[in-house]
């Protein structure tokens, strides 16, 4: 070991000995540590064309027109040099680099003032041909630095090589910096002109082509905008030089008036920002900002703008009742497709977090809860539309809660009441009832059924559920009112119709004749048929809402609605509804305080509600979205659905023959098999209450009763009601669980 040791050093010895060799060891030493510091780490020219571009999200509506924008810090749309007018390549190359194709990367001139600048100046300037524009922005950091430098001037040598012209000029073009988050010539089209590149007139490309050197003072959105037209005017003038264009074209486009982009707030904010949650659960966030996805959605973007108007507007309108906010979504129930999304009065608006998509949020619907549960007492045959409910003071008593004893909106009583109108009228006494039928965990499955994905254990809520005593979210009360439009049908909503990349392939594609009316069957179409008739009934409603009132649409009487108060107003709404479209209208504060008394079933929401459902009915009409056969009323009435005549007083059947039935008549429909038996006009001895005629209570002292004859019925929780009699004022006291 000690001889090879030996070897070793001796022969180091004869090699340094020897002046020359470390001479040059030391030369090629430097040499390699300043190419190591100059060009370590330096990218390779090739990474241009392999270079992923950013390419910016698009959000369209279902027509084409751009909703919404998703980017990390660039906005960029690739484009290819020969779909770029002429206009926009000359302009540019005379503006920038006159010389660009007779170089090979470098001007001359441009290298003799930058070395002035070096030396006098004390100022980094480059030689800013395109080419060297271009390694700076793609490929190297924006340093100020003689290593930079270098590094540029070898990158550029490479590039002119590896490239042809066109190539670097297209690269150029998509890569430039031309302003605020516009990268490329397309991102800068948009942003200023709100148009594609290809359709670019020579005024607009002077402008932009104006913007290269130094995009902060020439865009004419800055502080100085006079200087963009300067600069455009300068651009056209080297053109002429140039030869690209004549004098004449040159002073006509420069007379030429530009009409610039707003710069408006981005369109149906809520939306476009919900759609991106969605894209990036599936996809991932570096997709959707940087992958260039071309998403069209279902959203009509005349619409979204019609409703944003009309919340904003009355909403304002509400000022003086407490009203702060509102919100609206509008769908196709057959498809389920959202057409509009307005998630708050204002996204921007600081009186209220107007970023709050109150459309997503939890809110109480008051008595817009009620079609559910009718529909499941007819479904289940409990009732009928015909059958009499006691609406009289009445308390339930519940196990493990305190005694509940539901008042009515108007703080009337008003007797037997017969379901239809019990449900029109949107009495509270009778829904309770209907609710007691049904019970509560049967009521809770089956709203979860129809769509209701926020209520829980039924075993956390009481009989006030079906007056909104448990927190629902609009977006599901349109599903679930969907399922009354589709006659019984459960239609997912869907926001999306197809997903490209910016290339054109296709991830995914949903054609909404393909999906129309292929959800879960909840409900049988003669149970929608009868909770939908009943819902466009004016006669119905009329007791509460009056003759005329913003539930009926103009131009439109076959539309469903129901409203909703909550009883300590923190919320009201208005869901209504025709095979072709539902609208959810809802306002409130996003604070849960209260409105004021004089917000209403027929205030409130329900302006909101009506114009927009006239817009999309009217739109419909005129063949905007697909409608129902011409010469079918809505709803349609099934086969097993039929019609009969009954006695108005009491909902049973006339005593007498059909041209003399012996009582106030009209017609109802029934589910086949659920017609009422007992005939109308049937008296009974009763306990009658001296004192104020009315029934007597349990309690009621012996010597203030006597026993009347008195016509009669018994509602579905065995309530007695005299049909004759004054109401009585005190309560009817029911336990629950039924026994």
């Amino acid at each position: 070991m000690k001889e090879k040791l030996r070897l070793v050093f001796g022969k180091l010895r004869k090699f340094f000995a020897n002046g020359k060799r470390i001479k040059a060891l030391l030369y090629w030493g430097v040499v390699a540590v300043v190419l190591t510091w100059l060009f370590w780490g330096i990218p390779l020219p090739t990474a241009l064309s392999s270079k992923q571009i950013p390419v910016s999200t698009k959000l369209y509506d279902r027509n084409g027109k751009l909703i919404y924008e998703i980017y990390t810090d660039k906005r960029s749309t690739p484009i290819k040099l020969s779909d770029l007018p002429a206009y926009v390549k000359e302009a540019t190359i005379s503006i920038e680099d006159k010389d660009f194709y007779k170089h090979y990367g470098f001007s001359f001139t441009g290298i003799a003032r930058a070395a002035f600048n070096i030396v006098f100046k004390r100022n980094l300037q480059g030689g800013s041909t395109l080419t060297q524009q271009l390694v700076k922005n793609a490929l190297l950091s924006p340093e100020r630095t003689v290593k930079r430098k270098i590094r540029e001037f070898v990158l550029t040598m490479f590039v002119e090589s590896l490239y042809s012209k066109d190539q670097i000029l297209e690269m150029y073009l998509n890569q430039i910096p031309y302003g605020s988050t516009a990268y490329g010539i397309e991102a800068a089209s948009e942003l200023y002109f709100g148009k594609q590149a290809k359709d670019l007139t020579l005024a607009e490309s002077a402008l932009l082509a104006g913007l290269l050197s130094s995009p902060t003072a020439y865009s004419p959105f800055g502080a100085h905008p006079e200087l963009a037209k300067e600069r455009q005017i300068d651009v056209l003038r080297r053109m002429v030089q140039d030869k690209y264009i004549t004098q004449a074209q040159a002073d006509e486009a420069k007379n030429q008036e530009l009409k610039y982009a707003e710069i408006t707030p981005p369109a149906a904010p809520h939306f476009a920002l919900w759609i991106k949650e969605q894209l990036a659960e599936k996809y991932g966030t570096n997709i959707v900002e940087q992958g260039g996805l071309r998403v069209t959605t279902t959203l009509d973007l005349d619409l979204q703008d019609f409703a944003q108007k009309a919340v904003a507007t009355e909403v304002a309108k509400l000022k003086a009742q407490k009203v702060g906010n509102g919100a609206v979504i509008v769908t196709r129930p057959k498809t389920g497709e959202i057409l509009a999304i307005v998630g708050s009065k204002d996204y921007f608006a600081t009186d209220e977090d107007g970023k709050v998509n109150v459309i997503l949020s939890k809110r109480q619907p008051g008595s817009s809860i009620k079609p559910l549960n009718y529909a499941l007492a007819i479904k289940d045959k409990k009732i009928n539309a015909a059958t009499p409910l006691a609406d009289v003071p009445s308390c339930f008593a519940v196990i493990g809660q305190p005694i509940y004893c539901p008042t009515n909106y108007d703080e009337k009583f008003h007797g037997a009441i017969q379901a239809r109108f019990a449900l029109g009228n949107s009495y509270n006494i009778p829904a309770v009832r209907v609710l007691a039928l049904n019970g509560l965990d049967n009521f809770v499955n089956f709203a979860k059924q129809m769509g209701i994905t926020t209520f829980t254990d039924p075993a956390n809520y009481g009989l006030s559920l079906t007056l909104g005593g448990g927190e629902v979210r609009p977006y599901d009360m349109a599903v679930a009112f969907g399922v009354f439009a589709n006659q019984g049908i459960k239609q997912p909503l869907i926001s999306i119709l197809q997903v490209t990349d910016w290339r054109g392939k296709i991830y995914e594609e949903t054609k909404p004749k393909d999906v129309e009316l292929t959800g879960e069957r909840v409900l049988n179409p003669e149970v929608t048929f009868i909770v939908s008739h009943i819902l466009l009934d004016n006669n119905a409603r009329s007791q509460a809402f009056g003759e005329t009132s913003y539930l009926n649409v103009a131009g439109h009487p076959e539309v469903s609605v129901k409203t909703g108060t909550t009883n300590d107003r923190k919320d009201n709404w208005t869901i209504g509804y025709t095979a072709d479209a539902a609208v959810v209208a809802w306002v409130g504060n996003n604070d849960n305080s209260s409105m004021s008394g004089a917000v209403s079933g027929i205030s409130g929401a329900s302006p909101i509600w009506n114009r927009i459902m006239k817009a999309v009915l009217d739109s419909a009409e005129k063949g905007a979205y697909d409608k129902e056969e011409e010469g079918h009323a809505w709803p349609h009435q099934p086969s097993d659905v039929v019609g009969a005549t009954i006695c108005s007083t009491d909902g049973l059947l006339p005593p007498g023959p059909k041209d003399n039935p012996g009582c106030p008549a009209r017609f109802e429909y029934f589910l086949e098999g659920t017609l009422p038996t007992q005939t109308s006009g049937q008296k009974a001895d009763i306990p009658i209450n001296k004192d104020d005629h009315t029934v007597s209570a349990p309690d009621t002292p012996p010597d203030k009763i006597e026993t009347q004859n008195h016509p009669v019925l018994y509602d579905p929780l065995k309530t007695l009601v005299c049909l004759d009699c004054p109401i009585p004022t005190k309560e009817v006291t029911i336990s629950y669980p039924l026994r």
